[in-house]
């Protein structure tokens, strides 16, 4: 008898989750999708998923979702998609402590921890695929994005720490980075709404460009050019997934591609100058 592979997947309420959650599901695989708020967990199982409450930010809430997962799989766990995630408008010197750290919970802390417990389990069954959906603001940084920024930017750099020492343990466990551009997703109306919550912007000496970014989250539809449906993201975790040897970054939409590569090539006062084209900031 085959084994059906067991998938768990972080932040499936809308958009890369919950699009990854139903192509993974249509495939075959037995997927476990988690969010952190009841009303999306009631949601996804009314649409045929497995879905338990799971949020990033609270320790014993990561470790009882897992439980039920491992409960439903007799243990196994073939893979752990990490992909829950928000976005903390505002610049960096508007960003309190707390507001950083609460940042770091989601984006970073609650995802270590949960790829920690994940970890033995795969060491015992011999084989596993960590995937995290980073970002391209995981290379590259852009004006008030700095809570963001922080954080992908600490994934990347904790993810090929790891890659390095499953190396040397010589474990059959892979782990890839996926790196997206705009994808549509609610992403800038959650954006728009931790903003609201945590800046004071009239106190701000970026009162102007708060302005016209608060503009730019209310817009409806694509506001970023060469946006992508989520499905772009599915298919690099297919492969992730699937291939003998998966990559260690997977590249999605062409700015990702583009910046990459203006990385390499530009100064580092240059590359500044294009960030701040590239934001619009230039034009206020």
């Amino acid at each position: 008898m085959i084994m059906t592979k067991s998938i768990l997947i972080t932040g499936c309420s809308s958009g890369i989750g919950y699009t990854v959650a139903k192509g993974l599901q249509d495939r075959g695989y037995d997927v476990y999708a988690t969010a952190r708020k009841p009303d999306d967990v009631e949601k996804l199982k009314q649409e045929g998923l497995t879905s338990f409450l799971l949020d990033l930010s609270d320790s014993h809430s990561i470790n009882l979702a897992l439980e039920k997962v491992l409960a439903c799989t007799n243990g196994k766990l073939y893979g752990l998609f990490n992909n829950g995630a928000f976005g903390q408008p505002g610049a960096v010197e508007d960003l309190s402590r707390q507001v950083l750290e609460n940042q770091f919970s989601h984006n970073f802390f609650g995802t270590h921890e949960l790829t920690n417990l994940v970890l033995p389990i795969m060491r015992q069954q011999g084989e596993g695929r960590i995937i995290y959906n980073s970002s391209i603001l995981g290379f590259i940084a852009l004006p008030y994005r700095g809570a963001y920024n922080a954080s992908k930017f600490a994934l990347e750099g904790l993810v090929d720490t790891l890659r390095l020492e499953l190396m040397l343990t010589k474990q059959n466990i892979y782990t890839s980075l996926i790196e997206p551009g705009p994808i549509t997703s609610r992403f800038r109306p959650n954006a728009h709404a931790a903003f609201r919550q945590n800046i004071d912007p009239i106190n701000s000496a970026h009162k102007s460009f708060y302005e016209a970014m608060e503009v730019r989250l209310q817009k409806k539809g694509n506001a970023v050019p060469f946006t992508l449906p989520p499905e772009a993201v599915l298919k690099k975790v297919i492969h992730a997934l699937e291939s003998k040897r998966p990559k260690v970054r997977y590249p999605v939409t062409f700015p990702t591609y583009l910046f990459a590569f203006l990385k390499r090539v530009l100064t580092h006062r240059a590359m500044d100058r294009m960030l701040i084209r590239t934001s619009g900031e230039a034009k206020r």
